[in-house]
């Protein structure tokens, strides 16, 4: 269930909610497409907290559960991504990244077939256009999409079963409102004043609860008093409607509050953290904690949905955030924003780089390495080196690579900044975490963006040969992998003409070994395992003459798994069980169960089903701990056929029958 508390003050919209909940009994029988209802209106009026209470209301209704997606998370030089969004809504309904279908179309018809015949709400808040919903929609008639967009979509293709525009609340209404905010004697004794107040809040649910945050704040004055003052303030300002709160409001803040408040629409992301926030203030936790908390108190940051939420995340919404980049422009001093970019940017390079070491363990890096930004925090990340035991170890490493999930959005908007800025260091560095959040979470669409910019940052600094061998390995992966071979081989050319600026350190000699390797790939990539494996041969003997253990296991499992793939299988077996021995010697649990399985799947293929049975085993365990649902099925279809080979039937059904409910439980046909 994807709703956040229910909110303490809401009033009215009675004739709303009875208008969607007559046409939700209306089509109780269903349809062949799900009831969309869209609510309308300008920005603070109301709209998503209408969507969320009728969700509430109905949850009985809809049993299979209420799903939430804001566009706007999404939109990248204003327009939103269908298949990010359609991967946000699918890992909701319990899909696997790993499962996620690489390809739009492909990733539509797994929603299609997770939502089949399901009864469930979904909220799509601040669309812009019909194109942006079209997708959505869930395949079951039996559901509910209720939509919040500024305007009507009147280019919805068959239209709205039920568009409603939410007009100004009422004085009643309104004045209701108003005294649940703010609960102060005043009110009651001085009704002109309120009724005063409440007109010129003009009926908008976020200007009375501004304007409510105002009359608590100054407990001391009465409304006769205050009234007038605030009046005079918003005609003097000659900005109408709820932007005069948001002035006078502003205009009382603290000054660190007022810096804090001017530099939070500059955040490259559209939420951020008290710990982001400190670090883009540049005044330590406790004054970034001070001025957060002012904000709340003003009514221009909503703290309440931070504490109920678990990661901490909050957002200036869509008019406030207008409004302080508004007051940034007319305020800020000299250089402010700039500054302050800086040293966020530099603050969440040190953050991505924490959690790509702790999700993937030390290896080769060519990016400058960041310290710790004075005054500001690091994410609480714990190193797994430092773990007491596997289990933990294990644990740390997850949640690492959790939180370069949940920081994506951050992740990729900080490459572009970098790139905007000229900052290419930090352009380069950033490409690393790129890299393994990709290869946790493939196929996502800014991966290739954003490392097309990180080797354009490459280019344009012209002084580190190493940073462009490096990024243009990483881009080359991703674009075969998008099916571009030909590009590919265009990007590994150019690496190769930049390792003749390189030395002969042991870095250099690292990424030389590497080039080889991605060359090897590039050809298993198009078929030729026989070119793959000689390129993995010669990478593995680099590697050695180094020496690097590291990536000689790297390449004797790369070696091996070719060696699979042309058949010679007793040669493989060979290479797998010291890829394999040298992995679990080295404690590398990623490698380790990567190994394993390949070399697994060659005793299998030899017939040495005795053998291959306990690393399976192992596989499936593993897979199980990590709750990894793609590595479990693929390692159950495998038990499955080894069991049909030793006769045992019975037992190959159960494993078959996992690996089916795994993969339809993930949209996947089986």
């Amino acid at each position: 269930m994807q709703l956040p508390p229910e909110p303490a003050c809401f009033v009215d919209r009675e004739e709303q909610r009875e208008r969607v909940l007559r046409a939700v009994r209306e089509r109780a029988a269903g349809g062949d497409r799900p009831l969309l209802v869209t609510l309308s209106g300008p920005q603070g009026m109301g709209k998503t907290e209408l969507a969320r209470l009728l969700a509430r209301v109905l949850r009985d209704e809809f049993p299979d559960g209420v799903l939430s997606v804001d566009l706007d998370d999404f939109r990248m030089g204003g327009a939103a991504d269908p298949a990010d969004v359609l991967a946000q809504l699918l890992e909701s309904l319990d899909v696997e990244p790993a499962f996620l279908a690489p390809q739009f179309r492909a990733r539509c018809n797994q929603y299609w077939s997770k939502t089949a015949g399901a009864r469930l709400v979904l909220i799509v808040d601040n669309a812009r256009y019909a194109s942006e919903i079209v997708p959505l929609l869930p395949a079951s008639g039996g559901s509910l999409v209720i939509v919040t967009s500024h305007s009507p979509l009147r280019d919805l293709e068959d239209g709205a079963a039920l568009g409603i525009a939410l007009p100004p609340l009422e004085e009643r209404a309104a004045t209701e409102l108003l005294e649940l905010v703010v609960r102060d004697p005043r009110l009651a004794a001085d009704p002109d004043s309120v009724r005063a107040l409440v007109r010129l809040c003009e009926g908008l649910p976020a200007a009375l609860h501004v304007a409510g945050g105002w009359v608590r704040g100054h407990r001391l004055r009465p409304l006769s008093r205050l009234v007038p003052q605030l009046h005079s303030t918003w005609e003097e300002s000659g900005v109408p409607g709820v932007e005069r709160f948001w002035d006078t409001v502003y205009d009382g803040l603290s000054p660190t509050a007022a810096l804090l408040y001017r530099l939070l629409p500059h955040h490259p992301a559209l939420t951020f953290t008290a710990d982001s926030a400190t670090a883009l203030l540049g005044r330590g936790p406790e004054a970034c904690e001070d001025a957060l908390e002012e904000l709340d108190r003003a009514g221009l940051l909503d703290l309440s949905e931070v504490l109920s939420a678990a990661d901490g995340r909050m957002r200036l919404p869509g008019p406030l955030r207008a409004h302080a980049r508004r007051r940034s422009r007319r305020d800020a001093r000299g250089g402010e924003a700039e500054e302050a970019l800086t040293r966020l940017l530099r603050w969440l390079v040190r953050q991505f780089q924490r959690a790509d070491r702790f999700a993937a363990g030390s290896r080769l890096l060519v990016g400058d390495a960041f310290p710790a930004l004075a005054g500001a925090p690091d994410a609480p990340l714990a190193d797994p080196a430092r773990a007491d035991g596997p289990e933990e170890r294990a644990a740390r490493s997850d949640r690492a690579s959790a939180w370069l999930y949940e920081e994506r959005h951050a992740l990729f908007a900080a490459v572009r900044l970098a790139h905007e800025r000229g900052l290419d260091a930090e352009a380069v560095a950033l490409s690393e975490p790129v890299w393994t959040y990709a290869l946790d979470h493939p196929h996502q669409s800014d991966v290739i963006g954003a490392l097309r910019l990180a080797v354009a940052c490459a280019v344009r600094d012209g002084g580190r040969p190493a940073w462009l061998v490096r990024t243009r390995c990483q881009l080359a992966r991703h674009l075969w992998e998008a099916g571009l071979l030909s590009e590919a081989a265009e990007q590994l050319d150019h690496a190769e003409a930049a390792l003749a600026g390189l030395g002969g350190g042991e870095r250099d000699r690292k990424l030389g070994a590497s080039l080889v390797e991605f060359r090897g790939m590039l050809h298993g990539a198009g078929g030729d395992w026989a070119r793959a494996a000689a390129e993995f041969a010669r990478s593995r003997a680099m590697h050695l003459a180094i020496p690097n253990p590291y990536g000689a296991m790297l390449q004797t499992y790369r070696l091996g798994e070719a060696r699979a793939k042309l058949g010679e299988l007793e040669e493989a077996r060979e290479l797998l069980a010291e890829a394999h021995g040298m992995a679990v010697e080295e404690k590398r649990e990623r490698m380790t169960r990567r190994t394993g399985f390949a070399l697994a799947g060659v005793l299998h293929r030899l017939g040495r089903t005795a053998e291959a049975r306990p690393l399976y085993e192992d596989s499936l365990r593993a897979a199980v701990r990590r709750r990894s649902g793609f590595d479990e099925a693929r390692v159950h279809d495998a038990l499955a056929g080894l069991a049909q080979n030793e006769g045992r039937s019975a037992e190959a059904a159960e494993h078959r029958t996992a690996a089916r409910d795994i993969r339809r439980h993930n949209g996947l046909d089986a």
